[in-house]
């Protein structure tokens, strides 16, 4: 029976949606007359070993209604990555305050660090249930079909990259746009979304599932520009050698770490600027344009799938229902059913703590510059309703007079 107090934290990297699933803990769990509080923790994990904690039982229904339509985290996020010392301090928080449950919107570091402090709260023969909430944009929990955050970053970015498409139709040359993903390419692969007619960028699209070659890249692209008079391109973040170096680290002469030694992929625009130079000395073509689309992909305000709200409502609502009702700790899941239907089951949280998701291999081209039918078939539904449509002139050309050959300098 869920009682006494609980609380809810957010991890991890901001999403458009992330809102919504606070929302449907909060909202469901001022239902439950057995619940007194629920508390909130103020920049996630760390907000709780602080005792930075705010009571949303407080909180207005329709402050909460229109805290839960906006982008990014609420409560504030933390990358803190908790280890068994610091889940301790966590529990001993917790158990201070009196707290029975704790819900955690989060990625799959967020469900390692809920699965070390249930650990905790057993050893210690306390009471106190756990549920893991997913969430992330890079679409890299294993088990769920998908993860709250991502739709609305997808449709982001097929929506950038239409709008990119249309203006290298307009002034032609190569644009190169990098996305977010360090290990697995939903994101960087959703630009494809944006195809409406055959020679429609972006042509190549490079994730971080297969090895990429500096080499083979340069072919590609002067290939590719040959063929259409101009080339988009979709790269992922995380693009690496045989040996799984960053390309970054390859092309650049100094690099940036994260706290968790990570190179610093995010946030910086050095991989467009690096592989812009590369092609500008390699093939000889002059117009060459590099951007990284960086953080706006999580938070972009109006860019938002209905479908993403409705899904992170609801795993919100159910994360209150499973902890209600059923006598274990876990992690909700989404499960696809049907063309496009969706229902929520409560997983152990050992079945994907600390575990990445990668794009499978029917998600990929044979040569891997781009995605097959079976991605489309997969994303296109969790984009939502409304997409944005770009039409073209058909071009009912005048026979010329003078005979003069197209040219001219941009």
């Amino acid at each position: 029976m869920l009682k006494g107090k609980a609380i809810v934290a957010q991890g991890g990297g901001p999403t458009a949606v992330i809102n919504e699933s606070l929302a449907g803990v909060v909202v469901e769990s001022r239902k439950v007359p057995t619940l007194d509080r629920i508390y909130g923790a103020f920049h996630g994990v760390r907000g709780i070993v602080d005792e930075e904690l705010v009571d949303l039982t407080q909180e207005t229904t329709h402050n909460m209604e229109e805290v839960a339509k906006t982008p990014s985290s609420a409560l504030g996020s933390t990358r803190d990555k908790p280890d068994l010392k610091y889940c301790q301090e966590i529990f001993k928080v917790l158990k201070a305050h009196e707290i029975s449950t704790f819900f955690y919107i989060g990625g799959n570091d967020s469900s390692d660090t809920l699965r070390i402090v249930s650990e905790e709260a057993r050893k210690g023969d306390y009471r106190l249930r756990c549920i893991h909430i997913p969430k992330t944009i890079d679409n890299d929990l294993v088990i769920n079909d998908h993860c709250p955050g991502f739709p609305s970053a997808a449709r982001y970015v097929a929506s950038a990259f239409s709008g990119f498409n249309l203006d290298n139709a307009a002034l032609p040359g190569i644009y190169l746009g990098v996305v977010m993903g360090r290990h697995a390419g939903f994101l960087t692969a959703a630009s494809a979304l944006g195809h409406k007619y055959p020679d429609d960028g972006p042509h190549l699209i490079y994730v971080p599932e297969r090895t990429f070659d500096i080499d083979k890249f340069l072919t590609d692209v002067k290939t590719t520009y040959e063929r259409y008079g101009r080339c988009v391109i979709a790269i992922s973040e995380g693009i690496h050698d045989g040996d799984g170096t960053p390309i970054m680290t390859k092309l650049a002469e100094t690099v940036e770490t994260d706290a968790h030694g990570n190179v610093q992929l995010s946030g910086t625009g050095a991989l467009a600027d690096l592989l812009v130079a590369e092609i500008k000395a390699k093939t000889g073509i002059s117009r060459v344009r590099g951007d990284t689309l960086g953080y706006a992909q999580r938070s972009f305000l109006g860019c938002v799938s209905d479908v993403d709200q409705r899904e992170a409502r609801e795993v919100g609502e159910k994360a209150v229902q499973y902890a209600r009702w059923r006598e274990e700790d876990g992690t909700v899941v989404i499960h696809r059913t049907g063309f496009y239907s969706v229902e929520y089951h409560l997983h152990p949280l050992s079945d994907v703590a600390g575990k990445t998701k990668v794009m499978p291999d029917e998600f990929i081209n044979e040569d891997g510059t781009g995605v097959t039918d079976q991605f489309r078939l997969y994303l296109r539904p969790l984009l939502g309703s409304g997409m944005p449509n770009a039409f073209r002139l058909r071009n009912y050309m005048v026979p010329k007079v003078l005979g003069r050959s197209p040219g001219g300098d941009d």
